[in-house]
């Protein structure tokens, strides 16, 4: 029994300990709470302010508002027609680029001498299109540079109508298209007939829209042209290679493992893309 009541008294002790632990925590909390209303914490900081200064404006955003009305008149009518036709043309301006210059010859012959060379990932396709664009542009400098000169400048300082405009930026490329032809007419002859349009008389009576098609198809055929006499000295070597390597019992030894090296030494030896860019040069300009 007396044992009993020792163990008792022993609890109570322990819980009133914690229970005066607990009084005096919460007395001196609420006691530094009390400090601190008055000064700023950290100590030395200053009190904070969320109000801005009269001095500080606000933003304008502008009231951007569109408003689409009926036609009233003709000339309204004529210019709808005429915004909906140049958004269509710039939609297929990277189209026009590609085929109407000379980036298509370009693009194919570079590809070309690529497969030729055996190589698979170099130099990438982005950078070949990229030098075929380059080489574009510097041939086609006179031919855009006229468009500016004749339509583009005229049109901004309101000289010209845009149906003129279209019409002076026409005659440039109509012209360039048809000296690459360089007087082969079967595709425009063919074209022609396809139409059933009568014999042109001189290069002005054919339409741009055979024009084209004929510019295409002859550039696809002068592209692998020259894709075929590229090809001819590199297939030289692989079939040499082919014949050593046969010869020797290496049959199962890919010739093309062995090949690369040498058509890659053939074609920086000869000064390969310094001879291939100066004739495709000369094949558009010369």
């Amino acid at each position: 029994m007396q044992r009993i009541l020792h163990l008792f008294t022993r609890k109570n002790i322990k819980r009133f300990l914690l229970a005066s632990l607990l009084v005096l925590f919460c007395a001196m909390a609420a006691t530094a709470q009390s400090s601190t209303e008055g000064s700023s914490f950290p100590e030395g900081s200053t009190r904070g302010n969320t109000s801005m200064s009269e001095r500080i404006t606000g933003l304008d955003f502008p009231n951007v508002t569109f408003s689409a009305t009926a036609p009233r008149t003709g000339k309204e009518v004529a210019f709808s027609v005429q915004l909906l036709l140049l958004l269509s043309l710039l939609t297929l301006a990277p189209s026009l680029l590609i085929l109407t210059t000379c980036f298509l010859r370009f693009s194919i012959v570079l590809d070309f001498i690529k497969r030729a060379l055996s190589l698979q990932q170099v130099p990438p396709t982005a950078v070949l299109n990229g030098i075929a664009l380059f080489m574009t542009l510097f041939c086609m400098w006179p031919t855009f540079k006229g468009m500016y000169d004749n339509a583009f400048k005229p049109l901004s300082n309101n000289e010209i109508t845009i149906e003129e405009a279209f019409d002076k930026a026409e005659a440039p490329v109509r012209m360039f298209m048809y000296r690459q032809l360089d007087g082969d007419h079967s595709y425009v002859r063919t074209f022609m007939s396809m139409a059933r349009l009568n014999k042109p008389k001189n290069f002005s009576e054919v339409p741009t829209y055979i024009l084209v098609p004929s510019y295409i198809l002859h550039e696809l055929t002068v592209a692998f042209k020259i894709g075929i006499m590229l090809y001819i000295p590199f297939i030289v070597i692989d079939m040499v290679v082919a014949s050593i390597l046969m010869s020797m019992g290496m049959m199962m030894l890919p010739p093309v493992q062995i090949s690369m090296p040498f058509k890659l030494m053939l074609f920086v030896l000869v000064d390969g893309w310094g001879l291939l860019t100066h004739q495709l040069f000369q094949s558009v300009v010369g």
